[in-house]
């Protein structure tokens, strides 16, 4: 089966080649063009001439790390990355998203939820200029969450029907930032530095509560919650929305 020239491109640049082949068939029977590096090296070039709609990439290179690369990519482009790595410790989580990785996925994965990240990640890149100001929506099992910058107005609908919530000025500038970047990860540090300021990057347990105080108001049940997600040891992920709203 042939894919359409017009389907998303993703560069694999993972080193061993029974992965590579693995990454290749999965992608392909869900609609993708691939294209395959071995190296760092090999990978750079290929990210700057092919021009990838998004990049796998394992940090274990023979002739680099990905963390390199990735700041690399990051000196002029803005593709998608999601790191693939059996280093699961979370620093190298933290170590990968700092330098500029758009998600994380510790091997071994399932192909589901790879697909579903590149999803996440493609849909996020084609976000239109300016999206920080349009209405966002998201929609989880029976609740919906929208959030509208603008007018400043957050409504919940879910069994109980809508309500309408009253945020302090820091938890609307949270909320405003992981909405920006919904369906990403966001380290402790990232958020803090935007939030609340360079001065307060260390204040983990600071993010913490207004975590806990927005839950209290956004989830249906904050101990189990399902757009606010944890990501252990790392920081945040707000659920991807369902694309631009009606306003």
């Amino acid at each position: 089966m042939t894919t359409p020239a017009h389907s998303p491109l993703v560069l694999v640049i993972e080193d061993e080649q029974p992965i590579r082949r693995f990454l290749r068939a999965s992608l392909e029977s869900e609609g993708y063009r691939v294209k395959e590096a071995a190296t760092a090296s090999d990978g750079l070039l290929q990210a700057r001439t092919q021009r990838p709609d998004l990049i796998l990439l394992d940090l274990g290179l023979p002739d680099g790390d990905g963390l390199e690369v990735t700041k690399c990519v990051r000196m002029d482009s803005t593709v998608p990355i999601v790191v693939l790595s059996a280093r699961g410790q979370e620093q190298d989580k933290v170590a990968a998203l700092d330098a500029g990785a758009d998600d994380y996925l510790t091997k071994p994965f399932g192909v589901g939820e790879l697909t579903a990240r590149i999803r996440v990640a493609l849909r996020h890149a084609t976000r239109p200029a300016g999206k920080g100001a349009s209405v966002f929506e998201a929609t989880v099992d029976d609740q919906t969450i929208r959030f509208d910058p603008e007018s400043r107005t957050v409504r919940v609908t879910d069994g109980g029907g809508k309500r309408d919530l009253r945020l302090t000025p820091t938890e609307f500038k949270l909320l405003t930032y992981l909405v920006k970047y919904a369906g990403k990860v966001l380290t402790h540090q990232q958020i803090l530095k935007e939030v609340w300021g360079p001065t307060h990057a260390k204040d983990v347990q600071y993010l913490r509560v207004y975590a806990g105080q927005l839950r209290q108001k956004l989830e249906v049940d904050p101990a189990q919650p399902r757009f606010l997600i944890t990501e252990a040891g790392v920081g945040y992920r707000f659920a991807a929305g369902n694309g631009t709203a009606e306003a």
